[in-house]
């Protein structure tokens, strides 16, 4: 008879044999989006689409515009409240909704919405975090996922489920940016762009709002004007006049 104490460490130890290791995570989803070469071709992203606010029956309609290498603007329009804008502009993020007006994003929050705005993320992953570790196995839905965790240089770890069988991220948990609970997106409805494959779906949870957005028109490689991430002019301080010559 062989003592459970003897089998315990073993069993344990053979979980971890079975598991990929994070490179081999990462590399299984380049592949599965395009490869790193079709990745790399991609400059810029339009997208336009719906938001549906479940939790408070609203809807609205949004754009976002990505430029290499890193800036993006998100821009939303909801009848009966107005624009909500988010957007990093390659050095300053900020954000502006008509309830809270604008204001300038910082550590977690700045940190979490910069790395949205890298198209080429998917290359760059060892990069964005300090620290990547293969968690185990789990669920997303019907699919059986690794969870790699990530740690951030701001902010708490965040959790990436990759499918098992295709390789695609199907599942993003980080901490919420204003510091409340967790911000859960799931992923799905992946299409081909231009041999780079994206999620036209995504459901968005957290402890206060649940939104599905839905990814109608998609171009890459378009001009995107460098305009479009400059700040509101009421946003930017008047500078303070000069002194009268004595």
């Amino acid at each position: 008879m062989i003592a459970l104490a003897a089998v315990a460490p073993f069993t344990a130890a053979a979980q971890d044999a079975a598991l990929p290791s994070a490179d081999q995570l990462l590399d299984k989803y380049v592949a599965a989006l395009g490869g790193k070469d079709a990745i790399q071709k991609v400059n810029s992203r339009v997208v336009k689409g719906t938001l549906d606010v479940v939790t408070f029956g609203a809807s609205g309609t949004f754009e976002t515009d990505t430029k290499a290498p890193n800036k993006t603007v998100m821009t939303a329009e909801f009848a009966g409240y107005g624009t909500v804008i988010q957007c990093y502009d390659g050095k300053t993020g900020w954000a502006s909704d008509p309830q809270q007006g604008f204001h300038e994003m910082a550590g977690p929050e700045l940190s979490a919405f910069k790395r949205s705005a890298d198209l080429q993320a998917a290359l760059h992953t060892k990069d964005h975090y300090k620290k990547l570790t293969v968690t185990g196995k789990g669920k997303v839905g019907d699919k059986e996922v690794y969870i790699l965790e990530g740690q951030p240089a701001e902010g708490g770890p965040e959790k990436m489920y990759f499918d098992t069988q295709s390789g695609l991220l199907t599942k993003l948990e980080m901490p919420s940016p204003q510091g409340s609970g967790t911000v859960s997106m799931v992923f799905e409805d992946f299409k081909e762009v231009d041999g780079v494959k994206i999620a036209s779906t995504v459901h968005q949870e957290t402890p206060e709002i649940s939104i599905v957005i839905k990814m109608e028109d998609i171009k890459q490689n378009v001009p995107v004007d460098d305009a479009k991430f400059n700040k509101p002019a009421e946003a930017t301080p008047t500078p303070a006049p000069a002194p009268a010559a004595k």
